[in-house]
């Protein structure tokens, strides 16, 4: 019987290490010069939501706030055109939304304010700290639970996996500047659990053919692994990425970033789990020997039992 056909994912590896030793460079360089474009939860500070009948003027908006005194002002669209959105760095005020819309009122008439909230910078930072806290955890627990299930080399690879993937986002966010809110950090850590599933269905698929094929090479086993787990893949990343792409589109700016994060988490966690933890895998040398249960300790075979050795206790 021929043997199925195998494709060489790992025939690429070095071509896909040097890609995501790229990616890794651009993110971190970004994040350390431009950092990332925190959002009103992790700044603080005043966001203040306002509608108009007809297409407004974002430019127009931000100088009359500007020459109005406001500190830090950043006006954007929402949604659409007749949908503003402002974040000021400005102490708590519960008249700081009726201030700002009888300022814009002043310009034009058609204005109506429709949100109005404000964000200390002490409950920010913590969000940021904490957030962060909460992304280590999440990664130390991993590596744990994929130590315990499948080896010690299978959580290498998975938590270098996903560290390849969490410093990937942040560096989209951080090269794209895209506000970075709570709903992004939410995003982050679905994607470390998308990621991890991937990864653990493949790990589980190489554990299972390193322990039952007859073959003792390593890269023809990975392969034959990624070539099994493939058609799960992509059809469970292409029905993700649909439900992500319309969520973007029609699901309205609260969630857009959510969707974006998570976008990007979904193609770059697919990826990883073929070319990032399947290569640790090999570079740290994976073998049967591994993956194989430890034998009970057996007595030798060829001991002669005592009752044998000394006939003279058997007489009556």
């Amino acid at each position: 019987m021929s043997e199925p056909k195998v494709l060489n994912f790992m025939g690429r590896r070095h071509w896909a290490a040097a890609f995501s030793i790229t990616l890794l460079l651009i993110s971190v360089v970004s994040l350390v010069v431009r950092g990332l474009n925190y959002g009103l939860d992790f700044t603080g500070g005043a966001q203040i939501e306002v509608g108009y009948e007809q297409p407004a003027d974002v430019e127009q908006v931000r100088t009359i706030l500007t020459d109005a005194g406001y500190r830090d002002v950043v006006v954007q669209y929402f949604g659409n055109n007749t949908d503003v959105l402002i974040r000021m760095q400005e102490d708590n005020n519960p008249n700081l939304g009726t201030d700002v819309l009888a300022l814009l009122s002043q310009e034009r008439n058609d204005v109506e304010l429709r949100r109005n909230e404000y964000v200390g910078p002490q409950v920010g930072e913590e969000l940021r700290e904490k957030g962060g806290i909460g992304m280590l955890v999440a990664l130390g627990l991993v590596m744990v639970y994929i130590a315990l299930r499948f080896q010690f080399k299978f959580a290498v690879g998975a938590v270098a996996a996903l560290i390849h993937d969490v410093i990937i986002v942040l560096g989209f966010f951080s090269v794209t500047q895209f506000a970075f809110d709570l709903t992004v950090l939410a995003a982050i850590l679905a994607v470390i659990g998308y990621s991890l599933n991937d990864t653990i269905v493949v790990a589980d698929r190489i554990r299972e053919n390193f322990r039952t094929v007859r073959r003792d090479d390593s890269l023809y086993l990975v392969n034959l692994s990624l070539t099994q787990t493939l058609s799960r893949t992509i059809i469970t990343s292409l029905t993700t990425l649909l439900v992500l792409i319309a969520l973007g589109l029609f699901g309205g700016e609260l969630i857009r970033a959510f969707s974006e994060a998570l976008t990007v988490g979904v193609v770059i966690g697919t990826y990883s789990s073929i070319y990032v933890a399947s290569n640790i895998l090999l570079t740290m040398q994976l073998s049967k020997e591994d993956l194989m249960p430890p034998e009970k300790e057996k007595a030798d075979q060829d001991e002669v039992p005592s009752w044998l050795a000394d006939p003279e206790d058997d007489k009556p």
